[in-house]
């Protein structure tokens, strides 16, 4: 078996939205997923706000990672954040997810970043155990906030 992970690409857009539609699935969010091919291509290709890699199992897409950039004003350093990894259901368990974050890792300390960072639920204990597995620290004491659709227009208030 042979593991390999690539750069995606404009004519991987429609690959990347489907498992994104899986990975919403398992996290019992079915319907919310409100992206589109076209989104994601603008998104990753023209105004570059992420980037995608794939994973590939003996030539076969088996897996994603989408992330992208942030900033630690402690450090003074950017970080690379982890927004989705995903690895279909008959590939879990064949090293993908551990490749996948392995390269990850390589890429931040490339790109002289301070913190590889990235988001669980709390219920995904599979997850957290292969996160723990590959050394990752569960911050206990911090909580992700989000504002979002009429929320957001609330809070920036009257125009």
């Amino acid at each position: 078996m042979t593991i390999s992970i690539r750069p995606a690409t404009r004519d991987d857009v429609p690959l990347i939205l489907r498992f994104v539609r899986e990975l919403a699935a398992f996290e019992r969010e079915p319907d919310v997923v409100e992206a589109t091919e076209a989104m994601l291509e603008t998104a990753l290709f023209e105004d570059k706000a992420a980037e995608a890699v794939i994973a590939e199992r003996d030539g076969e897409a088996s897996g994603f990672a989408v992330f992208f950039h942030n900033f630690s004003t402690w450090t003074g350093r950017k970080g690379l954040y982890l927004e989705d990894l995903y690895v279909t259901p008959q590939a879990r368990g064949s090293g993908i997810g551990s490749a996948l974050l392995r390269h990850l890792a390589g890429l931040a300390i490339e790109r002289d970043c301070a913190r590889f960072e990235w988001a669980v639920l709390d219920w995904n204990r599979p997850a957290i155990d292969f996160y723990t597995a590959m050394g990752a620290e569960m911050l206990s004491d911090w909580r992700i906030e989000r504002v979002a659709g009429k929320a957001l227009a609330q809070l920036r208030g009257p125009e």
